[in-house]
């Protein structure tokens, strides 16, 4: 599971080898062989002690801003794996096979987006199930045409990055047409969002982003050896490669919020240019994420845990670079 830590003032400590947050209102006692991760989202103090009892267990520490991005992380310097991995992953960026990775995360998303269309209902709410399937099919047409590149990806990345903002434009607009009018949305918007709906997409996004880079450092990649998106200074860009096909899951839980109509004008306070996510806001939408990444779906013919479907397909791709490889 994972320690969601959200109440202003709240201290982390150890108690005969467990953790026990204290807030004003309670005192809460928690195995370490219970969590895998540790997540801080407002003030609050840690212990030393706790440090290092989730640096024992191999519990990530991550600490979040206020708009959900992470401000940094704890974890074991051990995570990861061969330097061969990176090494390959190097060698493949700028190569027509970095080209098929990087194909294959857009058919995933693509795939994923269209599969959580229809299990909204598109075939039950009939008033609107033309402007759907509408929607989808000009998707699908996008998607033929990524397949038709080839290629080093430095001469067809802005085509893949302008096919794939495409259906992302369509399928957000899917979305917005399916939610109540005052919380329907003219697009995507960031830091900060400009409405509700953005505004716990941005949020989730910045937890998934967290999960992402632990996944990817443990099967021994390197999260700043991009492909599609390019290298920077301190720029995490193979997160940005590989969260792709994984963003629905935040996509879903944030809709279900909505349909569910358990979504507060009260959760938002507004700042210059837009709204910001606060404290009641998070917890609710923490709690729906949390309890989500722990369901288990079936997944590429296994029955697994939602989360542990990003390190499965991120071992995948480092096992896949080592057999190419060799």
């Amino acid at each position: 599971m994972q320690l969601i830590i959200n109440t202003y003032g709240s201290y982390l400590h150890v108690v005969q080898n467990s953790f026990e947050i204290k807030s004003e209102e309670e005192k809460k006692r928690i195995s370490a062989k219970k969590i895998d991760s540790i997540l801080i989202t407002t003030g609050a103090a840690i212990s030393t002690d706790a440090v290092k009892l989730a640096l024992e267990n191999n519990i990530e520490i991550q600490f979040l801003d206020e708009f959900g991005s992470s401000l940094g992380k704890v974890w074991h310097p051990k995570l990861g794996s061969t330097t061969y991995i990176r090494r390959r992953q190097l060698e493949i960026a700028s190569t027509e096979e970095g080209t098929e990775i990087i194909k294959q995360l857009m058919f995933a998303k693509t795939d994923n987006m269209i599969q959580h269309l229809y299990d909204l209902g598109l075939k039950r709410n009939k008033e609107k199930q033309d402007y759907l399937e509408n929607k989808i099919e000009e998707m699908d047409l996008l998607k033929e045409k990524i397949k038709k590149l080839s290629g080093e990806i430095d001469d067809i990345r802005y085509s893949l990055m302008g096919y794939e903002g495409n259906i992302s434009r369509k399928y957000f607009s899917c979305l917005s047409y399916l939610l109540p009018d005052r919380y329907q949305f003219e697009g995507r918007s960031f830091r900060p969002a400009k409405d509700e709906f953005n505004c716990l997409l941005n949020y989730g996004y910045g937890v998934l982003h967290g999960k992402i880079e632990k996944a990817l450092i443990i099967a021994g990649l390197d999260p700043y050896v991009g492909i599609l998106h390019t290298d920077g200074y301190n720029k995490k860009s193979f997160v940005f490669d590989f969260i792709e096909p994984y963003r629905h899951y935040i996509d879903r839980i944030v809709m279900k919020l909505f349909s569910r109509k358990k979504v507060r004008k009260s959760y938002f306070d507004k700042i210059s240019g837009g709204l910001t996510l606060n404290d009641e806001g998070k917890k609710v939408l923490l709690t729906a994420l949390n309890e989500y990444f722990q369901d288990k779906i079936r997944y590429k013919g296994r029955q697994i845990v939602i989360e542990n479907t990003i390190q499965y397909d991120a071992h995948k791709l480092a096992n896949s670079m080592i057999q190419e490889g060799s």
